[in-house]
């Protein structure tokens, strides 16, 4: 499954021999039970980094 926060692609897929499903964006991996908590965890983790990078 592919969504978008804002213009960056966000790459969701179920993982194989574990449970759950997992987010692939920007370089950044994020798990979680569910479609909607791996997005979300990525919202968070993109979130973090444009902070991150503003600053310098």
């Amino acid at each position: 499954m592919e969504t978008k926060i804002g213009h960056l692609k966000v790459y969701i897929f179920k993982i194989k021999n574990r449970e759950g499903y997992a987010a692939v964006c920007c370089d950044h991996l994020t798990e979680g039970p569910t479609q909607q908590v791996a997005f979300d965890r990525m919202v968070k983790a993109i979130r973090r980094t444009s902070k991150k990078g503003s600053g310098e």
